[in-house]
């Protein structure tokens, strides 16, 4: 026969054993800092949100000078740019950026249509990983992310 406290620690340890694989899904998933920059207010918010569910830190900038003034080294693991922006252009800021600490991996996104080919031409920079096309989905955005990371 059960007594209420056995039965009690049986209804507990799954749980525990549950958020458990919650906390270490979340630990070890990533915990790789990434800057965002995009002029358009909407997709920053959306990204930072969706890679923060994902484990990521995530810090946001929607004016690229403003991005430029407060960026400090060893600060980020992935820098995801979009190309185009007023004021200063995606490559332009990635270039000042590497600059002042070149380890960051760099991702880029467009609306529109990227020669990557013509593009890594122009910036020959190790640090260029991949050019993700806007609209983009949430899964493919994370997935693509963390295999530049890797």
């Amino acid at each position: 026969m059960i007594n209420n406290n056995q039965q009690q620690e049986e209804n507990i340890l799954p749980v525990s054993a549950e958020i458990q694989k919650i906390k270490t899904k979340t630990t070890t998933s990533s915990s790789a800092t990434i800057l965002i920059i995009d002029d358009e207010f909407d997709v920053t918010l959306t990204f930072k949100s969706a890679l923060k569910h994902n484990g990521f830190k995530v810090d946001v900038y929607n004016d690229p000078v403003l991005a430029l003034s407060y960026f400090k080294p060893n600060s980020y693991d992935l820098l995801l740019i979009d190309i185009n922006m007023p004021h200063m252009n995606g490559f332009k800021l990635c270039e000042e950026l590497l600059k002042i600490d070149a380890n960051p991996k760099v991702c880029f996104m467009s609306a529109g249509q990227i020669n990557q080919e013509a593009l890594r031409e122009v910036h020959p920079t190790k640090n260029i990983g991949c050019f993700i096309s806007k609209p983009v989905a949430i899964d493919y955005l994370v997935s693509r992310l963390k295999a530049e990371l890797n």
